[in-house]
C-alpha cells in the first residue's frame, strides 16, 4: 500500500509555527542595529513590512487553502509557472534553510557556553541535532508539538517584555506626553530621515523570514480549508502587535541611540523592573529561539525535498517515507548535512560561511517574489477554467505588481548597505548556479 503524509498539525500548532518562524533572535539582540538606522521610525519600518508580508501570505494561503500539498510554493510554481521555477523555488528554499540552521546549531553552542564556559561546542551541536532529528523522526505532531512549546516561550518572554516596559513607561514620575517623549526628543521621529527608515526596512525583512513555512505545512495540517486561513489571517497581525509594541516600547523608554549600549534592550528592561536574573532568563530564552528555528529547518527541509523527489527534481530516495508518514531520508540528509557544514566551518576559514550566508540572505526575497509571480499566474490558470477560490488574496493583481515594486526596493537597498553588498552580487552568481543544476537534471 502506498504511503502518504499525515495529516497532524492542528490549528495551534500552525499557529505557533508561523509565530515561532518569524520570531527568532533577531528581535531580542538584532533589533539594536535597525534602530540605529532609523531611530523611532523603526516602527513604521515594521508596519510597512509586516503589511507586504500580509500580501505575500494572503498569495500563498489562496493556493494553499485550493491545493494543499507539502511543500506549496515549489509545487505551486511548477504547475503555473513552469519547471525551472519549481526546481529553482525548491532548492533555493530548501539551501536557504540548510544555511539557516547551521548558524542556529553554532547559536546553540554558544548560549550553552554561558552557563558551561568549558563544555565544548562540537558536544552541545551534536546533542541539539540529536534530539530535534529524534522529535521528527516520530510523526508530524511530535514535530508540531515541540515548535508550540517552544515558540510559546518566546511569545510569553515578549509579551513580558512589552507589559513590564508599559509598566515602566506609566509608573514614570511625569505623566503623558512627557513620558513617552523619548519617540520624538532625541533628533525627532525620524532622526536619520525618510532614507534612514528606508534602510532600516531591508533587516526588518528578514526578521519575517520564516512566516511562509504555513505553506509548507499545508500538506499535514488537519481541515486546511479552516485552519490555514485562521492561521495566515491571525498570526500576520500578532506578528504586528509583537514587533510594533517591542519597539514602541523600547523607543518610549530610552532614547534611541541609546538602546541596547549597555546589555539587550531585553535584560535592560528586565533588570529596571528589579529581576536580577535578567541575563538568564534571556539566555534560556534565546536558546529555545535556536532550537526552535533548528526543529523547523529539519521539518521544512525534508518536506520540501519530499516534494522536490515527488516532482522529479530530487532523487528518488527522498520520496521514501515511514510507517508514520514522515519522510526519513529527508530529515537524515538535511540534519546530516548541517552538521557536515558546521564540522567543515570548524577547519577552514569562515570566509566560504559568510559568502553562503550573502545567498541566504537574498533566498528570503527568492521565495517571496516567486509566489507574488506564481499567485498571478495561479489567478490566470483560474480564470482561463472558470475556477472559484475560496480564501482569496487581498488586492490582486495590484497588490502583486506592489510587492514585487517592493522587492525591488529591498534589492537595490541592499546594495547601499555594506555588510549587504556582497549578497547582491551573489544573487545572480546563486541563479545561475541552480539554472546549471537545473539543465544537467533536465
Amino acid at each position: 500500500m502506498e504511503k502518504n503524509l499525515k495529516r497532524g498539525l492542528k490549528n495551534r500548532h500552525l499557529q505557533m509555527i508561523a509565530l515561532g518562524g518569524a520570531i527568532g533572535t533577531g528581535l531580542f539582540y538584532g533589533s539594536t542595529a535597525t534602530i540605529s538606522m532609523a531611530g523611532p521610525a523603526v516602527i513604521l519600518s515594521y508596519l510597512i513590512g509586516g503589511g507586504v508580508i500580509f500580501l505575500i501570505m494572503r498569495m500563498l494561503g489562496e493556493m494553499a487553502v485550493d491545493e494543499p500539498v507539502t511543500g506549496s510554493f515549489s509545487y505551486y510554481a511548477e504547475k503555473y509557472w513552469g519547471k525551472f521555477p519549481g526546481f529553482l523555488v525548491g532548492w533555493n528554499y530548501w539551501f536557504n534553510y540548510i544555511i539557516v540552521s547551521m548558524a542556529e546549531l553554532m547559536a546553540v553552542a554558544i548560549y550553552m557556553n554561558f552557563w558551561f564556559p568549558d563544555l565544548p561546542q562540537w558536544i552541545s551541536i551534536l546533542a541539539c541535532l540529536a534530539v530535534i532529528t529524534a522529535v521528527n523522526l516520530v510523526n508530524v505532531r511530535a514535530y508540531g508539538e515541540a515548535e508550540f512549546w517552544m515558540a510559546l516561550i518566546k511569545i510569553v518572554a515578549i509579551l513580558c517584555m512589552i507589559v513590564l516596559g508599559a509598566y515602566l513607561i506609566f509608573s514614570a514620575p511625569v505623566g503623558f506626553p512627557e513620558n513617552v517623549s523619548k519617540l520624538w526628543a532625541h533628533g525627532g521621529f525620524f532622526p536619520n530621515g525618510l532614507w534612514g527608515m528606508a534602510l532600516s526596512i531591508v533587516p526588518v525583512m528578514f526578521s519575517f523570514g520564516g512566516i511562509e513555512l504555513i505553506g509548507i505545512t499545508a500538506g499535514e495540517a488537519d481541515d486546511p480549508d479552516r485552519t490555514i486561513p485562521t492561521a495566515i489571517n491571525q498570526v500576520i497581525w500578532r506578528i504586528l502587535v509583537f514587533y510594533v509594541g517591542t519597539m514602541a516600547v523600547l523607543m518610549a523608554l530610552w532614547p534611541w541611540n541609546l538602546v541596547g549600549k549597555e546589555a539587550s534592550p531585553f535584560v535592560q528592561i528586565f533588570v529596571n523592573v528589579g529581576i536580577p536574573a535578567a541575563a538568564h532568563i534571556l539566555n534560556f530564552v534565546v536558546l529555545m529561539a535556536a532550537v526552535s528555528v533548528y526543529n523547523s529547518a529539519i521539518y521544512s527541509n525534508s518536506r520540501m525535498l519530499y516534494r522536490l523527489a515527488e516532482d522529479g527534481n530530487a532523487p528518488a530516495f527522498l520520496r521514501r517515507l515511514s510507517s508514520h508518514g514522515v519522510p526519513v531520508t529527508g530529515i537524515f540528509v538535511s540534519s546530516g548535512i548541517t552538521l557536515l557544514a558546521v564540522v567543515l566551518n570548524y577547519f577552514f576559514p569562515k570566509h566560504a560561511f559568510m559568502y553562503m550566508l550573502s545567498i541566504a540572505t537574498c533566498a528570503a526575497v527568492i521565495t517571496w517574489v516567486s509566489i507574488a509571480i506564481t499567485h498571478l499566474k495561479f489567478r490566470r490558470y483560474c480564470r482561463e477554467h472558470s475556477h472559484a477560490t475560496r480564501f482569496r488574496a487581498l488586492l490582486y493583481p495590484f497588490g502583486n505588481y506592489l510587492c514585487l515594486a517592493f522587492f525591488a526596493g529591498i534589492i537595490a537597498l541592499m546594495a547601499q548597505i555594506p555588510d549587504m553588498q556582497m549578497a547582491v552580487i551573489v544573487l545572480p552568481v546563486w541563479l545561475l548556479v541552480l539554472w546549471i543544476g537545473f539543465r544537467c537534471k533536465h
